[in-house]
C-alpha cells in the first residue's frame, strides 16, 4: 500500500463507520481510499465507494461478492479484513494497513531481492496463494504491484479481479482479466484462468524478483503474450534451487504446474536452510512460514507523521489483529486494483482496476501549454462545440457509468505508467464525454515531460483498442489527456483518435521528415514487426510471402549462383510476415554484413515488389487485409532498421 497519507479534500468523510478519517491514501475508479484509524488507533485503509458506482446494482452486486470471497480468505502473509458495509448508500470495507513499498517500486529503485530475503518472498507468497486456493478462490492477478515488502513481511493484494471456483464470479465475463506480462498462455488461449494462472503468475514473479528483469520482456502486449505462449523466460542468474521450482511453476501446460500448496511446502524448507533451521516434517506449513519470515525479513519500518493521532484521541492500549478474519485486501484491493499505487511494477502500464477518479475537473484554467508532436489532430480548447476536444468539455465529462467504461481503466494495463522514481505522485483520472465521443485522462503529481506525455498517451491508445475489441459498440473514438499539475493551470497536452491511429504511434522520432521511399501517412512499428515474426496460418498470407520472397530473390540474384558472395540471398536470411492488427506486410533481410549503399538498394529492390504484391492482390480479392508494405534490414548491430515503407496506391500498377 502506499506509504505517505495525502491530505483530505474538500467534501471527504470525517468518519466511515467506526473509523475516523485523516486523510487520503489514493484514488481508483471505484472510489477513494482513505487512511483511518479506529478508536484505539490501529490504522486502517478504509475505502469508500464513488457514488455514481454504488446507485449501479450490477456494480453494488459484485462488490458484495468481492467482500464475501475475500471473507472465505484466511492464511500467511494476507491482508486482514476488518469491517465491510455492503448495503450502506455509499458502500465501504476497511482493511488493516500495511506499509512498505510494492515489490515493484523496490525493485525499480533497489534493486533485484537475494539470499535469504528471496527466498522468504518466495515461501510467503506461495503460501498466501495456497491459501487463497483453499478457500475455492482464484487470484488473477498476481503482479510486483500486488505485492506489498512490509516491515513483517510481504504480502499479497488485490482481489479485485478474484474469481470464486464455484461459480461465483466478481468480474464481468468475456473481458480478459489479468495484466500483460503475468498472463498464463491458457488465458491467452481461452480467457480461462485458475489456481494454475496464478502458479503461473507467481513463477513470473520470483523471476522478476530474483533478476530485476521481467521474465518476457517488455514491448507491445501481443509481442509480451507471444512470449509468454512461445518463448522461454529470462531466468538467468536465479538461484539454481529456486530456479528448478520457478521452472516448473512457468510451464506451458497447467497440467505440468505444481499446486500453490506444494510450492509453498518447498519454498518453505529452502527458506529454512537459509536459516540453518531443519524443517520438521509434522510442521504446519503457514505457521512455518511466519515464523521463518519474521526470523528472516529485513524490511525497514517507515513512519509518516500524518499517521500520528494526537495523545488525547488515542486508548491507552494497543489493539493485536486476529488472523481469522484474513483476507487479502481486497476487491480492487484497497489500493489494489481500485487504488492507483504510485510505483507499481516496471515496464508495464500501471494501475488496477477500473476508471481512476483524481477529482472532479472543476478547474477554471484555459491557458494551454504547447502540445508535444501529436499524432493526428492539434488539440483545441477554444470551443465548446461538443464534436472538439476543449477544457470546457473536459469539465462537463462524467465518470464511468457503462459496463465497457468501467473497464477502460483496465484495459489501459495494470503496470506503472511511468517510472516511478521519476514521478512518484503520478495519478490519473478517466472521465466520459458522450456527445463528443471523447474518453478524457487527467494526470495530476508532476507536471508531464514531453516524453511522459507520449508515454501516457500510448498506454491510453492501446488500451482503448483493447477495450473496442471487446465492447464493439464503444461509443468513443478520441481520448484527450489533460495535464493538470501545469503551472498555468490544466492544459491539454495530447489528442488522438485510437481507431485511425491503429499502431499508436507516439513518439518524435516517429514523426520525423520521411526519406525517400518513405510514406509520410503512416509509419511502420516494432510491435508491428514483432507481430509479423509469429507464424502464419492463413493459406493466401503463406502463398504471396512464399512468392514475393521469390521475386526478390530471384531480382537481387539475377543469374548469379555464387553462393559465396557476400550479397547472396535466400530463403535462409529473407523473410515476409503479416501484421494483422496494423493491416501491414513487413518485408526483412537479416543480412548484418551488407554496407549501407547495400542496403538501400535493396531495399528499393524489395520495397517495390512488396508494393506490387499487395497492390496485385487488393485488386484482385476486396477479401485481403494488407494494403501496406514495410522494409527492413537488420544491421550489424543486431538492430532492425526500417527502410523503406508506403501503400499500395504508390506504385503502379
Amino acid at each position: 500500500m502506499p506509504t505517505r497519507v495525502h491530505p483530505a479534500q474538500l467534501g471527504d468523510p470525517a468518519r466511515i463507520g467506526p473509523y475516523r478519517i485523516i486523510g487520503r491514501l489514493g484514488s481508483g475508479g471505484m472510489g477513494t481510499v482513505h487512511a483511518a484509524v479506529d478508536p484505539d488507533g490501529l490504522r486502517v485503509a478504509v475505502k469508500l465507494i464513488h457514488p455514481a458506482q454504488a446507485d449501479d446494482d450490477e456494480f453494488r452486486a459484485r462488490f458484495r461478492r468481492e467482500v464475501d470471497v475475500t471473507r472465505r480468505v484466511a492464511g500467511p502473509c494476507l491482508v486482514s479484513l476488518l469491517a465491510a458495509d455492503t448495503d450502506a448508500a455509499a458502500p465501504w470495507l476497511a482493511t488493516e494497513y500495511i506499509p512498505g513499498p510494492t515489490l515493484g517500486r523496490h525493485i525499480s529503485v533497489d534493486g533485484p531481492l537475494g539470499g535469504a530475503r528471496l527466498y522468504a518472498l518466495a515461501a510467503g507468497t506461495a503460501a498466501a496463494l495456497a491459501a487463497v486456493h483453499a478457500a475455492g478462490v482464484a487470484h488473477r492477478d498476481v503482479k510486483p504491484a500486488n505485492v506489498i515488502l512490509a516491515p513483517s513481511g510481504p504480502r499479497v493484494l488485490d482481489f479485485g479481479i478474484a474469481h470464486a471456483l464455484d461459480g461465483t464470479s466478481v468480474t464481468r465475463t468475456g473481458v480478459m482479466t489479468g495484466t500483460t506480462g503475468w498472463i498464463s498462455p491458457e488465458a491467452y488461449h481461452t480467457g480461462i484462468t485458475g489456481p494454475a494462472g496464478d502458479v503461473f503468475a507467481w513463477g513470473a514473479l520470483i523471476a522478476y524478483a530474483a533478476t530485476g528483469r521481467l521474465p518476457f520482456g517488455t514491448g507491445a502486449p501481443d509481442a509480451v503474450a507471444y512470449r509468454v505462449i512461445s518463448g522461454e523466460p529470462d531466468t538467468t542468474g536465479m538461484p539454481d534451487d529456486l530456479l528448478a521450482l520457478v521452472t516448473s511453476a512457468l510451464a506451458k501446460t497447467p497440467d505440468d504446474r505444481p499446486s500453490a500448496a506444494i510450492l509453498a511446502e518447498k519454498c518453505t524448507a529452502l527458506l529454512s536452510t537459509q536459516t540453518t533451521q531443519a524443517l520438521h516434517p509434522a510442521t504446519d506449513i503457514p505457521t512455518a512460514v511466519n515464523d521463518l519470515v519474521t526470523a528472516q525479513w529485513d524490511m525497514p519500518a517507515l513512519d509518516d507523521p500524518a499517521w500520528r493521532v494526537p495523545a488525547g484521541r488515542r486508548k491507552g492500549r494497543v489493539r493485536t489483529i486476529a488472523m481469522v478474519v484474513g483476507a487479502a485486501a481486497l476487491s480492487g484491493a484497497l489500493v489494489g486494483a481500485l487504488l492507483i499505487q504510485t510505483g507499481n511494477s516496471p515496464g508495464a502500464k500501471s494501475s488496477t482496476g477500473n476508471p481512476a477518479f483524481l477529482s472532479s475537473p472543476t478547474t477554471d484554467a484555459t491557458n494551454n501549454a504547447q502540445s508535444p508532436a501529436r499524432s493526428h489532430n492539434p488539440a483545441s480548447t477554444a470551443t465548446d462545440d461538443p464534436g472538439e476536444a476543449s477544457l470546457t468539455a473536459w469539465k462537463e465529462s462524467r465518470p464511468a457509468r457503462t459496463p465497457a467504461e468501467n473497464d477502460a481503466f483496465g484495459a489501459m494495463g495494470t503496470g506503472a505508467w511511468l517510472d516511478p522514481v521519476a514521478y512518484p505522485d503520478f495519478n490519473r483520472a478517466i472521465t466520459f464525454h458522450r456527445r463528443g465521443g471523447d474518453v478524457y485522462v487527467a494526470t495530476s503529481g508532476q507536471e508531464l515531460s514531453p516524453v511522459a506525455v507520449q508515454e501516457v498517451a500510448s498506454t491510453v491508445c492501446l488500451g482503448l483498442q483493447d477495450l473496442a475489441k471487446s465492447y464493439p459498440d464503444f461509443p468513443y473514438d478520441d481520448y484527450i489527456v489533460v495535464d493538470t499539475a501545469r503551472e498555468e493551470g490544466p492544459s491539454i497536452v495530447w489528442e488522438d483518435d485510437f481507431r485511425t491511429n491503429t499502431s499508436c504511434d507516439t513518439s518524435v522520432q516517429n514523426r520525423r521528415t520521411p526519406a525517400a521511399g518513405q510514406d509520410s501517412d503512416w509509419q511502420p512499428t516494432k510491435s508491428g514487426l514483432e507481430q509479423a515474426h509469429i507464424p502464419s496460418t492463413d493459406k493466401d498470407e503463406i502463398r504471396v510471402a512464399g512468392q514475393t520472397v521469390d521475386s526478390i530473390i530471384s531480382e537481387w540474384q539475377g543469374n548469379s549462383r555464387i553462393i559465396s558472395d557476400p550479397n547472396w540471398l535466400d530463403n535462409g536470411n529473407v523473410s515476409i510476415g503479416f501484421a494483422r492488427d496494423e493491416a501491414v506486410m513487413y518485408v526483412w533481410a537479416d543480412k548484418p554484413a551488407w554496407d549501407e549503399a547495400t542496403r538501400d538498394r535493396w531495399a528499393a529492390l524489395a520495397a517495390d515488389t512488396a508494393c506490387q504484391a499487395v497492390l496485385t492482390e487488393s485488386q484482385a480479392r476486396k477479401e485481403w487485409r494488407y494494403a501496406q508494405y514495410a522494409v527492413i534490414v537488420v544491421d550489424d548491430a543486431g538492430s532492425s532498421r526500417f527502410l523503406r515503407w508506403g501503400s499500395a496506391g504508390s506504385c503502379a500498377a
